[in-house]
């Protein structure tokens, strides 16, 4: 099974991205966000034509999370426990039938937390507990577990081409890595750095400053699985080449294989 991950920045600016992507790719499974539109708004016909089942929580222009899946989704829940008047799409999850049992999969949205000292930082480390309660819970079920989507965290100054740059950003304070370590440090598994060490593998490139064209990128977008997830991962890879198409997003899709 090929489970991918996709910030795609506006799914309705980049339909045709995203189906050309679908069609070369052949993923199983997708999780995306920033999909920038209410659930209704959602180009599904467009999807399901390509063959996919759709599963979205969508907000009107910011944040929206979605699923597309080859095969039927069951227990699609929507958002996290602990915060009733949290109003922002950030968190879909559903059980995806494999050959050999269900994926429980969740697509996220982190916080980006800008700028630091604000109530925007606040959240994002509130946000990222919340997260953590639903990590360990999903644990509970012992069953292969994937949690993918835009973390904005970068985890270590390996995942940055010029971290020094990122010293002030919500995204590399100690804070936001420790939570991050926090997931591993629960059971789960970076299933990028669980399949290479090697410095230079980013998932985002900014769209100033020729970012693209130098290879000054960031790792922010992440795949962590649980241990019975982790026993069946048989690769990663990073599809850096679609950064380069025609109205790209500043994202690239990193995609996990499993053998379920």
């Amino acid at each position: 099974m090929l489970i991918a991950t996709w910030n795609i920045n506006g799914v309705r600016a980049r339909i045709d991205t995203l189906l050309a992507w679908l069609k070369e790719a052949a993923p199983d499974v997708v999780c995306l966000q920033e999909i920038k539109c209410e659930t209704e708004a959602f180009p599904r016909q467009a999807i399901e034509d390509a063959g996919y089942n759709v599963a979205v929580h969508g907000q009107k222009g910011f944040n929206g999370v979605a699923l597309l899946s080859r095969r039927p989704m069951e227990e699609v829940v929507t958002g996290l426990d602990g915060d009733d008047a949290d109003s922002q799409s950030r968190y879909i999850e559903a059980l995806v039938p494999g050959g050999r049992g269900m994926v429980r999969i969740g697509g996220l949205y982190l916080p980006n937390g800008n700028p630091i000292g604000t109530e925007k930082f606040t959240y994002k480390l509130a946000w990222m507990d919340r997260l953590e309660h639903r990590a360990k819970k999903l644990l509970s079920f012992e069953e292969p577990v994937v949690l993918a989507g835009d973390y904005n965290v970068i985890p270590m100054p390996e995942d940055a081409k010029h971290p020094e740059n990122w010293l002030g950003d919500a995204l590399f304070q100690p804070e936001s890595r420790e939570k991050f370590r926090r997931l591993l440090n629960l059971g789960y598994t970076d299933a990028l750095r669980a399949s290479t060490a090697a410095a230079g593998v980013y998932t985002f490139w900014d769209y100033t400053a020729l970012a693209w064209q130098k290879n000054n990128g960031i790792r922010i977008d992440h795949a962590l699985l649980s241990p019975q997830a982790a026993d069946r991962l048989r690769g990663v890879r990073v599809d850096s080449h679609v950064r380069g198409w025609e109205k790209p997003s500043d994202h690239v899709p990193v995609v996990v294989e499993l053998d379920v």
